[in-house]
């Protein structure tokens, strides 16, 4: 990997955010190593970009190359921005997660369309800020053109042992502690399906960027709230994560597949979000108080924006 360009010139729309287990994809051609850097830092990891059928795919590992960061260490912004910025416009995120649900059986896998947050406001959250006021709406914060093609593909891989839930509802903690037992069954009594603790502000910032996003979820244990199951630990969790990992790389792949193609190509490029949020900032706070580093770094997102 070391030998691979630094730069590359053609347009990467679609990426790959993986998570534990899956930090890198296996059947694609590496064809380039890109770091850029952005106004809130470097990315977590160098982003991978990969060719397969011809068609460049953008992979960056949410914990780094090792998995040397925390959830709360994540560099969120950083990473979002960097995706943008060389192209990018629809990001599938992989993430492994407890179970809040006894339907949701370790090895399953769910394409959730709710989010409850439960971080402690420590992580940064959002790109607007410094002299630049921005609101995006965030009712329902996955994209539902995209959850389709994915659970299409999930449906399609049940002869191959993919067990795939439609919907659910994320329950994003801040971790990198698991949950107590009383904090479990309350977040079972809200409705939560899943628990983990990547999904924000992941998804809050590719929202406001006007990037199409969807996570896929794969369970790896019951959380704690499970009488009959052992207390979560991170062994269980990548015992089920490697036992799974053929699954999870099998159900990745046939969503790129899919998304690759012309057919798609609209939706892959996020035109149902274009100006969502950059309309919006560019008359919300008036030329006379918008701070020049803000408008600087929402530039970076957003090129010529305030012109």
């Amino acid at each position: 990997m070391a030998d691979l360009p630094t730069t590359f010139d053609e347009p990467v729309h679609i990426a790959v955010i993986g998570g534990t287990g899956l930090q890198n994809l296996a059947g694609y051609v590496p064809v380039a190593l890109l770091n850029p850097k952005t106004p809130w830092g470097y990315p977590s990891a160098p982003i991978n970009i990969l060719k397969h059928n011809g068609v460049p795919i953008a992979f960056l590992s949410r914990h780094g190359k090792h998995h040397e960061i925390a959830p709360h260490e994540v560099p969120s912004r950083a990473n979002i921005a960097a995706l943008r910025h060389i192209g990018v416009r629809t990001i599938i995120a992989f993430s492994a997660v407890g179970s809040l649900q006894e339907e949701i059986k370790p090895r399953d896998f769910v394409v959730p369309d709710q989010i409850i947050d439960r971080t402690k406001g420590i992580r940064p959250f959002t790109f607007f800020e410094k002299g630049v006021v921005g609101h995006v709406g965030f009712a329902d914060p996955f994209d539902e053109k995209i959850a389709k093609v994915v659970r299409e593909c999930g449906h399609a891989l049940a002869g191959d042992g993919v067990v795939l839930h439609d919907k659910g509802t994320v329950v994003c903690m801040e971790g990198p502690q698991f949950s107590t037992r009383a904090e479990s069954n309350l977040y079972r009594s809200w409705g939560g399906s899943v628990i983990n603790m990547s999904a924000l502000p992941e998804a809050k910032l590719a929202r406001e960027a006007e990037m199409v996003y969807q996570m896929i979820c794969m369970a790896t244990d019951y959380d704690c709230w499970h009488s009959s199951a052992e207390d979560v630990d991170v062994e269980m969790v990548m015992g089920h994560m490697n036992a799974n990992s053929a699954n999870a790389k099998s159900l990745v792949g046939a969503v790129l597949d899919k998304l690759s193609k012309e057919e798609h190509s609209d939706m892959v490029m996020g035109k149902h979000w274009e100006g969502m949020s950059s309309g919006m900032i560019k008359f919300m706070t008036k030329k006379e108080g918008r701070g020049a580093e803000g408008v600087k770094n929402v530039e970076y997102l957003f090129p010529g924006v305030f012109d």
